[in-house]
């Protein structure tokens, strides 16, 4: 994985010199606050005592900010780029992006740690990439080309990569897979969790309630992710579901809401729960309330069920991107010129990608049968 927390230090300024940059002093770390909002806790019917939740309050480092931020773009731009290589019938079949989404992806990926397994649905370019998958093998992956992640077998919705199990394209049936993971971890003693994705459209699915009951019987290390991004393909949340707020849907399960788009509150929200399960107290349910900029897959344009207004409401008033510069300049752990410079790397490594996905082959013929049947070797 791209991220790992730092122990946090004393806050001395330091001096960026960056070429091309003007002499600005930073710190090496700081103290942030959050507001009381971005969380709301279920304790679930078995009498499970969360506490007072996460903490409001925190430290982070320059290094982890940075990190963060530089993730987030990357990811930006790995999704806007996919989608002109689809117009341009470059890439072939499904194409979900997770414009609009970045803070939930880092900020989770962020507090875990190595090993810990993650396994997530069909919008799961963001998550390869921060599994340690470069921009370059998710752009041939998605094009179809050998070069790719999954040697052009995969496509948009099957990617897989180190402690990553993908990427998955039947509408929730990752979640009891991920229910097997976490029993894998528990029973081989790893302390390692499973982190398992949803979104709010397969929320609703039969066997994310029995993998829900299994990981409560057996106390599973399992985080149960929705990605509430409030419309499973065109249908509002509010339309599909009795129950909008997905973290009580766990009922016996203690649960989580965490504002989806402050990268901080994800990332304070998701150390929390993994110190929560780790401890041996079982699973929990996170809700993650974000938003996707556009349609449902490629296929959609997200018009018909959601106004324009809407899309540029948030925006102006929810960017993950613009959330986080806003947090980095306040805490004074970025400079405006630095995050100018993420900006432009972000869209260059983008932009060779797109070359590296053009210029790639696709598989051979005799490929056709590799990669089906796999027996043990002595």
């Amino acid at each position: 994985m791209l991220l790992r927390l730092l122990r946090p230090v004393r806050p001395v300024l330091c001096q960026v010199a960056t070429s091309g940059f003007r002499r600005q002093s930073t710190v090496t770390s700081a103290r942030f606050t959050l507001n009381s909002d971005v969380y709301k806790l279920h304790e679930g019917t078995t009498g499970a005592s969360l506490g007072s939740g996460p903490p409001l309050e925190g430290e982070i480092t320059r290094e982890e900010m940075t990190g963060m931020y530089s993730l987030m773009a990357a990811i930006r731009e790995l999704e806007t780029k996919a989608g002109d290589l689809y117009l341009e019938k470059i890439i072939r079949g499904f194409l979900h992006r997770c414009n609009g989404q970045e803070a939930s992806i880092v900020g989770l990926e962020s507090a875990l740690t190595p090993g810990d397994e993650l396994i997530t649905a069909y919008r799961c370019h963001g998550y390869t990439h921060t599994r340690g998958v470069s921009v370059k093998e998710i752009m041939a992956e998605l094009a179809g080309k050998a070069t790719g992640c999954s040697k052009g077998k995969g496509g948009s919705m099957h990617l897989y990569g180190p402690h990553y199990y993908g990427g998955n394209g039947i509408v929730g049936a990752q979640v009891p897979l991920g229910a097997g993971i976490a029993f894998t971890n528990k029973y081989n003693e790893t302390g390692k969790i499973c982190v398992t994705l949803y979104g709010d459209g397969a929320a609703n699915q039969g066997q994310v309630f029995e993998a829900y009951n299994m990981a409560a019987l057996w106390k599973l290390p399992c985080l149960f992710v929705c990605e509430n991004n409030l419309y499973g393909m065109g249908t509002s949340s509010t339309r599909s579901s009795a129950c909008p707020e997905y973290y009580t849907r766990g009922h016996y399960i203690p649960g989580i809401w965490v504002d989806g788009q402050n990268v901080l509150a994800v990332r304070t929200a998701t150390q929390w729960c993994a110190d929560y399960i780790r401890a041996g107290n079982g699973p929990l349910v996170m809700e993650q309330f974000t938003y996707r900029y556009y349609g449902h897959s490629m296929s959609d344009p997200g018009k018909s069920y959601r106004s324009a207004t809407e899309v540029k409401g948030v925006r102006e008033t929810r960017d993950p991107l613009k959330k986080c510069e806003e947090l980095a300049l306040e805490l004074n752990l970025m400079t405006s010129d630095e995050i100018k410079a993420i900006k432009k790397d972000a869209a260059k490594t983008a932009e060779e990608a797109v070359e590296f996905a053009h210029s790639s082959p696709h598989p051979p013929p005799a490929d056709l049968y590799a990669h089906i049947w796999w027996s043990r070797t002595k």
